[in-house]
This record gives structure tokens, C-alpha cells and sequence, in this order.
């Protein structure tokens, strides 16, 4: 994959709707190395604190969970419509049971700026380093909100993570022209 490092601004609009389609890939990586690979739907990216941010939320449950909790980081991939089966399996499956870049035939490429690799088949990358956690609050939560999306009390926390680098492959512009 020929990758160029771009502005965090200029896939914003394709990331989001992307993100509301189908999915993004988030990957986290242990402390001892081990990676992993899960679907996300909910996040978004501004700026907070003068600086650049990509939101993501993460329940405690996922594997994913401990491995942003204990290195900080995390990267933020745009899949190509090629792989849309791929976003499907690594948000119903989890990473305890399953070595989904594996089974997915999904290729982690190193992080420049981050020890969590990017994924080659996907079209734009985000490397985040964590800057803030929060957790849902079940009481200032919308009853709405809270009854339709947490019906196991399962809250997620939210990772601010700042985009220390953004990366599009030479497919993106082509991919996501019109997305």
C-alpha cells in the first residue's frame, strides 16, 4: 500500500458516512504485542483542547477495552467497500475467541506514530494517542438513549484520542470520491 500522510480534515466527511454505513476498524494493540480488530459504529472527530481528536466509544466488555485502557492508543481505519464482509465479522465476533485479521485475511501494517498498526486493505488511517476517558453516565444519559442502547447497563467509556497522523492510500481519493 502507498500511503501519504494528509490533513485529518480531508476524508472527514467519506470517514463519517462511512462510519454510518457500514463501519470503521478500530485497532488496539496489548501490552505485549498482541493486536486486535473490531467494528465500530459511534464516534467523530472535531477539535477539543486545540487540538485535532477522533471520539470513539468503547464498552468495558470488548476485548479491545483494556488493550486502549493500558497503551493509550489506537488507529482509526477506512475500509474500502471491497472488504465490507470484513467490517461485518470483526463487529460480531470478538477478539478473545477469533484472530480476526487472520481469518479476514486483513494485513496489520505498523503505526508511524503509534504502536497500533493500521490495517493495508483499508483506504485512510487515523493514529490516535489517548488524551481523555470519560464514562457514560447512566443519569445524565437521555432515558431514551439509555433504554434502546443499554438494556444490560453495559456503558461505554469514550476515548479522546488525539490524531497525531492521518494516512490515505493512492485508492482513497478514487474510493471515496464519491461517498
Amino acid at each position: 500500500m502507498q500511503k501519504t500522510e494528509v490533513n485529518f480534515t480531508d476524508y472527514l466527511k467519506s470517514t463519517l458516512k462511512f462510519m454510518s454505513r457500514y463501519g470503521l476498524l478500530l485497532t488496539s494493540i496489548s501490552r505485549e504485542g498482541k493486536a486486535n480488530v473490531m467494528t465500530i459504529g459511534w464516534g467523530t472527530i472535531g477539535i477539543i483542547w486545540n487540538k485535532p481528536i477522533f471520539v470513539v466509544l468503547v464498552r468495558p466488555s470488548r476485548f479491545t477495552y483494556n488493550f486502549i485502557k493500558d497503551t493509550g492508543v489506537f488507529t482509526v481505519n477506512v475500509p474500502s467497500e471491497r472488504i465490507i464482509e470484513a467490517v461485518s465479522f470483526c463487529g460480531t465476533v470478538s477478539g478473545r475467541d477469533y484472530d480476526k485479521f487472520k481469518e479476514k485475511e486483513l494485513t496489520p501494517l505498523p503505526g508511524e506514530k503509534v504502536k497500533s498498526p493500521l490495517i493495508k486493505e483499508c483506504l485512510v488511517h487515523y493514529e490516535c494517542k489517548v488524551v481523555h476517558k470519560n464514562v457514560v453516565i447512566p443519569k445524565e444519559l437521555a432515558l431514551n438513549i439509555s433504554s434502546l442502547f443499554y438494556p444490560e447497563n453495559d456503558y461505554h467509556n469514550i476515548f479522546f484520542g488525539e490524531i497525531m497522523a492521518t494516512y490515505a492510500s493512492d485508492m482513497a481519493k478514487e474510493s471515496l470520491g464519491n461517498f
